[in-house]
């Protein structure tokens, strides 16, 4: 056959781009955080602030979850990042802002609107920077309070005071003042550069001593004889842990921020990974 008579080649069939999807089990567990924080909202407008403060606790189980659900499912995605940290801002600035101004901070006045708009714009602030310096922070520390922390510190106030029987907080002066401390505290504190430890280092994959999983068995033990109690202290705990960590490293000319300068510093083992 003749290259003339010969039938013209038909292109070869360019391959028409997969349709990007999302993973659906990291995603729903981010969703149900999202409604954990709703229900918290909604409880907290009906008058049920113990209710509210337990949804916004489950929130942040869930919250912890749904990184490492992501991770062992190999299910990272940039659309499950950002769902993820829009979600936190709802669970962990704008809800416990929103419900510890209707459990006591109304009763101030205009003085109430201040320490519940630093909170949500310290929520704001610090899950912006995360999300900017995720790949130059140490990971053995967080740059600041994690938002599910510091509303962990709010909703713990608020959780074992309506445990203990104070009800119609607004009208007592001096709960609705300690409540402006803590949540004043709380919003200021998620925008520091102080390091609070992130327990990240402590994988699956990771020994620990035998005499740890007695202690986390311990622990449980203790937290569930009261709950509200015990939570709220473990998490004063934490909330002032990082600036122990802070003189801590001063006093050891150790540097304190977490902001990685050099990768080959040894001070700055962890950065980077």
């Amino acid at each position: 056959m003749s290259e003339e008579s010969r039938p013209p080649e038909t292109p070869a069939e360019v391959p028409r781009p997969r349709r990007k999807g999302i993973y659906m089990l990291p995603n729903a567990v981010t969703l149900a955080a999202l409604f954990a924080s709703f229900y918290g909202i909604v409880m907290a407008m009906n008058g049920r602030f113990e209710l509210a403060a337990i949804g916004i606790f489950c929130a942040a189980v869930l919250d912890a979850l749904d990184g490492r659900v992501a991770r062992m499912t190999n299910s990272q995605s940039a659309f499950g990042e950002q769902m993820d940290s829009l979600c936190d801002m709802v669970g962990f600035g704008a809800a416990p802002a929103l419900i510890v101004y209707e459990w006591a901070l109304q009763g101030l006045g205009r003085w109430g609107w201040l320490p519940a708009f630093v909170y949500i714009a310290g929520a704001a602030l610090r899950l912006a920077r995360f999300n900017t310096n995720i790949g130059i922070v140490d990971k053995r520390f967080f740059q600041g309070l994690p938002s599910p922390a510091a509303a962990a510190l709010v909703m713990g106030l608020i959780w074992v005071m309506d445990d203990a029987g104070f009800k119609n907080v607004a009208q007592i002066e001096w709960l609705a003042w300690t409540a402006f401390a803590v949540t004043l505290y709380a919003g200021l504190t998620m925008v520091t550069n102080v390091p609070f430890y992130s327990f990240k280092v402590m994988g699956a994959k990771q020994t620990v001593p035998f005499a740890s999983i007695m202690a986390i068995a311990l622990a449980i033990a203790l937290i569930s004889q009261n709950p509200p109690l015990a939570l709220f202290a473990l998490f004063c705990i934490y909330g002032v842990s990082g600036y122990g960590v802070y003189v801590w490293r001063r006093m050891k000319g150790r540097p304190v921020s977490v902001i990685a300068t050099s990768t080959d510093d040894p001070d700055e083992k962890g950065l980077h990974q």
